[in-house]
């Protein structure tokens, strides 16, 4: 049976997700704001998708509740499960759902997870966290046999995947398999049948330039590309080499793509980031989730918050944009995108 990754933007049936615990990833000063921008993303999507939660035990679990009551969630709407995990990346770690052909029979692909070419020994145990839940999932589970994470894959649900060759390619997720083996897995378990590859991600993505943060399809043929219009600015060559390369690309079908430009916003790390501080953080207005009913946007305090959020409020007239302050989120590495990971409708 065939199966293929529909876009973001095909109805789900719920969203995963992962309530935040670590504190190396967000000390305190930043949990705690971290922790209410969840309530406010968990309170946006419940209102038209399920939410399924991973919590440590019981009592995160009735702390959460609370929260989430004061907040007047529909707590119905939230389904709790409860395991061991380290952070808050399920798109990373979590279930990648694909659908067959007529759109009837739902699967999930469980790939590897080495916390980052092994960079943060931490998060290594997140690779157990569904293997541990399988049974709680409602589908059959299929074994990708390599190291990917959700936020390294983009796909338009016609078979087209964009990737970066910094991130699949690195020596340190799969050393032993070659460019064409990964393109054979992408094929096989997310039904790809054209992958398209970008250079590289981000300055200073301890990711190794996940795709999440540099190009979003919005369409099947449009994508929003992150880019840096300052010719000073670290990012400056890397997203116009993506832009350049992408003009030059096509989709499943032999067609070029419409693409669309979002500037980058401008964020540093504080003093109190170890080693990293008044470095950029590797921040983007690509990194959105396309609900069912609204589009979570990351907006960082920056001047071009509000055209980023225009401009991808004009791709979905019938969805409501709302934007999430992600600048304590961005101190962890990531944003929206990279803490949901959606599960299709069958």
């Amino acid at each position: 049976m065939r199966f293929i990754m529909p876009a973001e933007w095909e109805t789900h049936e719920a969203v995963w997700m992962a309530w935040p615990h670590d504190l190396i990833t967000f000390p305190p000063g930043h949990i705690e704001k971290v922790e209410e921008r969840y309530v406010e993303i968990i309170k946006a999507l419940s209102g038209s998708e399920q939410v399924l939660l991973l919590v440590l035990n019981k009592d995160m679990e009735q702390k959460v509740s609370y929260m989430l009551d004061q907040n007047k969630v529909n707590l119905p709407q939230i389904i709790f499960h409860t395991t061991d995990y380290a952070d808050a990346w399920l798109r990373d770690y979590g279930p990648m759902f694909v659908i067959d052909s007529k759109g009837k029979k739902l699967a999930w692909v469980k790939w590897q997870y080495d916390a980052y070419s092994k960079k943060f020994p931490d998060l290594l145990k997140d690779n157990q966290v569904f293997y541990n839940l399988k049974n709680e999932i409602n589908a059959p589970m299929l074994e990708g046999g390599m190291v990917l994470e959700g936020g390294s894959i983009e796909q338009n649900g016609k078979g087209t995947i964009l990737a970066t060759r910094q991130c699949l390619l690195s020596s340190g997720r799969n050393p032993d398999l070659t460019k064409e083996q990964i393109e054979n897995n992408l094929k096989n378990f997310l039904g790809a049948s054209n992958i398209v590859w970008l250079e590289q991600g981000l300055f200073n993505d301890h990711t190794d330039g996940h795709i999440d943060d540099i190009a979003k399809f919005v369409s099947p043929d449009t994508i929003l590309c992150a880019y840096e219009e300052d010719p000073s600015e670290e990012n400056y060559p890397i997203l116009k080499k993506n832009f350049d390369d992408l003009e030059k690309a096509f989709d499943q079908n032999g067609k070029p793509f419409k693409l669309v430009k979002l500037q980058v916003p401008h964020l540093e790390y504080d003093k109190h980031k170890p080693f990293e501080a008044g470095n950029k953080a590797p921040a983007s207005y690509t990194n959105f989730y396309i609900g069912n009913k609204v589009i979570l946007a990351p907006v960082y305090n920056d001047p071009s918050d509000e055209v980023a959020l225009k401009i991808i409020g004009s791709y979905f007239p019938n969805r409501k944009v709302v934007g999430i302050d992600c600048r304590d989120l961005i101190y962890g590495g990531g944003a929206i995108h990279c803490i949901t990971q959606q599960q299709p409708a069958s």
